[in-house]
């Protein structure tokens, strides 16, 4: 396991100062909501993240548990419900009996939602096409391998609070 990093050091905590700066900035910042906006809609059509992260993942296999799928989301069973309902009402997905047990009930994406899903791809590409434009051809592996491992570093710092 890599060591803390001293941030009684000077030049250490200004890094993790603009990291995290660019982290909020990222969340909250104003440019968000116009991307979210852009991707997922406006009023009562629009996607919450959420139910996007729930129709990404439905449109990866043919069909899903509700365990597996809240697993797959890394939330709550009851979160995972919600969502799926937001996305049955809104058309984009189905519930149906699962055809190895009819006692189970499996969460299949919808022909709509396989439309919905590709449009939300196609404007994905071009935001992704556009930002990846402000890194040279070098420097995109890195930056992908960059933000894999803090992911990665954010996620076991989730899992070390969770076993304390």
């Amino acid at each position: 396991m890599a060591e803390q990093v001293d941030l009684h050091d000077r030049e250490a905590f200004d890094l993790a100062i603009r990291i995290g700066t660019s982290w909020v900035e990222i969340r909250r910042g104003a440019s968000m909501v116009a991307i979210r906006d852009h991707l997922f809609g406006t009023g009562a059509d629009a996607l919450e993240l959420g139910m996007m992260d729930t129709l990404d993942l439905l449109a990866q296999q043919d069909s899903w548990r509700m365990s597996e799928l809240a697993e797959a989301l890394r939330v709550d069973p009851s979160t995972a419900t919600r969502a799926v309902q937001r996305l049955v009402s809104a058309g984009l997905a189905e519930r149906q009996p699962d055809p190895d047990d009819g006692r189970v009930v499996v969460v299949v994406i919808s022909r709509a939602g396989r439309r919905r899903h590709h449009q939300i791809n196609l404007r994905r590409a071009a935001i992704m096409s556009h930002l990846l434009a402000a890194f040279t051809p070098e420097e995109r592996p890195q930056l992908a391998e960059f933000l894999e491992r803090f992911v990665t570093a954010v996620d076991k710092f989730v899992a070390d609070l969770d076993e304390r």
